[in-house]
């Protein structure tokens, strides 16, 4: 064992001495409990420079036990790779590298500055003290308490806060206030009526004296009342009383409201839907068993349509259905049929003995208004009229009667009646000038002849169908001032025209008696005759008048 000092003792004697220490909480040579002792204790330190027995520490007078000296550390190699990953930085001593740049000032991390849109919409203003932002313009709720300096001696001299500060005697203490009670003011107890009349208490004479004041106040309130009432409108007069008038008289046959009353009974609306569309028109009773005659293009499009419902309103609001007899494309006439017992039926009259002037009345259900009626005059008649309503299958041309009275939609298959209450046309058309013929009337309206409508009504009760004469040509209307009618364009094979030797090129100028101006008055001219009939037909060729027999087909 070496003698140097600062060296730890080695070899047997230091193991010795390692069994030869006691464990903790034994008792040691000396009687003491014994201490633990450090793994690294024992030994004297090589930096103090002196013995291992100059370091023990004396007990009882004697030097304890030399301690155990240190084992070596054994370190294992550092792996290069962790430590490259782990390893402090070159250079680099501390916890901490003073030369890193990203570290946030004082700890913080700065953001960078905020939008100058959301700065000066949330910001706070320019020279603000607030340390919490209001509204725009808003005021505080309560005013705010002046800042409290934090310390006493700030500057302020305030005793409380001031622990220096010396004891001073206050006031003495006040009681509190006692409100004033308000001066009794009791009264007499209140006198009853009965005490006031029977019970003495009050001298009869003032008693009188009270009525007769109440009398005269309510006197003077009611005639102040009746002056007020009657001065403060003049317009009113409390005693008027109207005079009555005479019982009216009989109104005189032939006036329009007596016509009314008669006709409007046996003149319907005509109701015809088909599925989600619809219609309405005007219809004329003119057979007890029901019959009712109407126009075609009121109730066309219901003819071919399964499922299509055709109904018709009397004037007594009865709603009765109603089936299609027939109709007639070529002169836009239909006859429906309604069970009904007892109809109210109208008069027909002849429209051939009416002239221009006469007054007449047209009742029908304008605008789906039933029972209108309106009153006009003959216009003309023998109009030649060319009907092709849109959305029907009509394509007719009428010899129409020409009427002023006021015929809207609506209208379309009622009555035109004279001044003795018959019926003398069927309103069919009127001519306007909306765009369409969507507007209403201007004076001008137009009607089947009742002549033509109990001919073609006749043939549609007995055969459903009717049968129209034809002469066989095309014909265009012409006017050279040398001959005014309907120059035929081309001619049938096996037609009337072909057999009678009509040639192209011709102008028909007329047909039996009746005047032909133009095409549309050729075709009213044939139809007004029967099939098989023989007619002579005036023609102008070259510059010659020639009369042929044509006999109708």
């Amino acid at each position: 064992m070496s003698d140097q000092p600062g060296t730890p003792a080695q070899g047997p004697d230091a193991d010795q001495q390692r069994r030869d220490q006691p464990e903790a909480g034994q008792q040691g040579p000396n009687g003491r409990p014994a201490e633990p002792v450090h793994p690294w204790q024992g030994a004297a330190s090589p930096a103090r420079g002196v013995s291992a027995a100059a370091d023990r520490p004396m007990r009882n007078g004697q030097a304890s036990p030399p301690r155990l000296a240190p084992r070596p550390l054994q370190r294992p190699a550092v792996d290069p790779s962790q430590s490259s990953t782990f390893g402090r930085p070159k250079g680099v001593t501390g916890s901490f590298d003073p030369n890193r740049r990203d570290v946030p000032t004082r700890g913080i991390e700065q953001g960078p500055p905020p939008p100058e849109a959301l700065s000066k919409a949330f910001g706070r203003p320019r020279a603000s003290s607030e340390k919490l932002q209001r509204a725009p313009g808003e005021q505080p709720m309560s005013p705010e308490p002046a800042e409290e300096p934090a310390l006493w001696n700030s500057g302020e001299s305030d005793p409380w806060r001031n622990p220096a500060a010396g004891a001073v005697i206050g006031p003495p203490a006040l009681g509190e206030e006692q409100e004033e009670k308000p001066e009794s003011t009791e009264t007499g107890p209140l006198l009853s009526a009965r005490e006031v009349l029977f019970g003495r208490r009050v001298h009869p004479r003032a008693l009188v004296i009270l009525a007769v004041v109440a009398l005269l106040i309510g006197l003077a309130g009611g005639l102040l009342g009746r002056i007020t009432a009657e001065e403060g409108n003049p317009l009113t007069n409390p005693d008027v009383t109207l005079a009555e008038v005479e019982q009216g008289k009989d109104r005189p046959k032939g006036t329009v409201a007596a016509v009314a009353q008669r006709v409007v009974p046996a003149v319907v609306s005509i109701e015809v839907r088909v599925g989600a569309q619809g219609g309405s028109g005007s219809g004329v009773v003119i057979d007890g068993n029901g019959y009712v005659v109407t126009n075609n293009h009121v109730i066309s499009m219901a003819a071919d349509t399964p499922g299509a419902l055709v109904s018709t309103v009397f004037h007594d609001g009865t709603r009765v259905p109603a089936r299609i007899v027939g109709r007639d494309v070529k002169t836009d006439l239909a006859v429906i049929k309604v069970e009904v017992s007892n109809p109210t039926v109208a008069q027909l009259g002849r429209s051939d003995e009416l002239a221009v002037g006469d007054e007449v009345i047209a009742i029908g259900s304008p605008l789906g208004l039933a029972g209108t009626v309106t009153t006009g005059i003959v216009s003309s008649v023998h109009r030649p009229m060319r009907l092709a309503g849109e959305g029907t299958d009509t394509n007719a041309v009428i010899d129409a009667i020409q009427t002023d009275a006021a015929i809207n939609p609506g209208n379309s298959g009622g009555a035109l009646v004279d001044g003795n209450g018959a019926v003398v046309g069927i309103n069919s058309a009127i001519r306007t000038l909306g765009a369409g013929g969507e507007g209403g009337s201007i004076g001008l309206g137009f009607a089947i002849p009742i002549d033509d409508v109990r001919r073609i009504a006749e043939e549609l009760i007995r055969t459903g169908n009717v049968q129209h004469a034809d002469l066989g040509v095309n014909a265009k209307s012409v006017s050279d001032g040398l001959a005014d009618g309907a120059q035929v364009q081309n001619v049938q094979d096996g037609s009337a025209a072909a057999a009678a030797g009509i040639a192209e090129g011709d102008v028909i100028i007329r047909v039996g008696e009746r005047k032909v101006a133009g095409a549309d008055e050729l075709i009213v001219a044939v139809d007004r005759h029967q099939v098989g009939e023989r007619v002579p037909v005036t023609v102008v060729r070259q510059g010659r008048e020639l009369v042929l027999d044509v006999t109708l087909r």
